[in-house]
């Protein structure tokens, strides 16, 4: 990795740190009901690239939905401000901007055994992993990652003018590369898992214009898939490209173009990486993506 490719930290909010103790002070944890909505993406807000998952469920389904795969909780102080927002399920992340409620989240999560996917901030995916060990568990896997942003895209990078968003006929190819991506990732196969939900949310993906795809004589050659949105970003998971023409720019010419066709309507495209991946993460340096902040994935068996 080149010296200019650092770590830095953008967003005029500070991460929570790992509590060092706990904090006396009364706080008060809930479910949210679809009146909290407006609080809750303000909330969100303050840091768009670190929540875009959470917010752009929320703009997708509302507060409260099944589509959620999940529930969202908050966190409040004894003035009854929101100091963090969870969303707890097989998919679980946490937004904390305080030691007390980072505490209160990371001894509810241990307890959710349908968690099969845990993500945060470094910090806080270590010190949850504490909590997970008092309870006798411990992820089967382990992934240190880097979120990346783009804010623009150089004017001489060549884009494809031929990708394009995915529709209904592109479905199965997109459903099987997905599927590969998935088990390669964590060791699960989705599609045992829960085959019919994930054929409806990326049939769903699609009708929204949130799959990209570049295809050359019938074979679908490039991917990337938008998983959330909000006005301030987007959200990049899936992207592939087949294994015999890599490393002759279908990528990046592909992720070029696809930035040029998003960043017209959001302020940034983000993503994560592997942190080990050293070619990855020299294509999206190659791409303008910088280094916002250090994640980890803890992945659970179920229990």
């Amino acid at each position: 990795m080149s010296t200019a490719f650092a770590l830095t930290e953008t967003d005029s909010s500070t991460p929570t740190s790992v509590p060092k103790r706990p904090v006396a002070r009364p706080l008060r944890v809930h479910a949210f009901s679809q009146g909290h909505q407006d609080e809750v993406l303000a909330f969100l807000a303050q840091r768009p690239i670190h929540t875009v998952f959470m917010a752009g469920l929320i703009r997708d389904n509302g507060l409260v939905s099944f589509a959620n795969r999940g529930t969202f909780y908050g966190c409040r102080d004894d003035e009854n401000r929101l100091t963090a927002v969870a969303l707890i399920g097989p998919k679980t992340v946490i937004e904390a901007r305080d030691d007390a409620a980072m505490e209160v989240f990371a001894g509810l999560i241990p307890n959710n055994l349908t968690s099969h996917l845990v993500r945060g901030e470094q910090g806080q995916i270590d010190y949850i992993l504490t909590r997970y060990a008092e309870s006798g568990r411990s992820p089967r896997q382990l992934s240190n990652e880097l979120l990346l942003e783009q804010t623009e895209v150089a004017a001489s990078a060549v884009g494809e003018p031929r990708l394009r968003l995915a529709h209904s006929d592109d479905l199965e190819s997109v459903i099987s590369i997905n599927a590969a991506l998935a088990f390669e990732e964590s060791g699960l196969n989705p599609l045992l898992q829960d085959g019919q939900g994930m054929w409806a949310r990326t049939a769903r993906r699609i009708d929204q214009g949130r799959v990209w795809i570049l295809v050359e004589k019938d074979r679908l050659m490039f991917k990337a898939d938008i998983i959330s949105e909000t006005p301030e970003t987007i959200f990049i998971e899936g992207v592939y490209v087949q294994p015999d023409v890599r490393r002759q720019g279908y990528g990046l010419r592909c992720m070029t173009q696809l930035a040029r066709n998003t960043l017209s309507r959001f302020g940034s495209v983000c993503l994560v990486v592997n942190d080990e991946n050293a070619r990855a993460r020299a294509f999206y340096e190659k791409l303008g993506y910088k280094i916002r902040s250090a994640y980890s994935t803890a992945y659970f068996s179920a229990v």
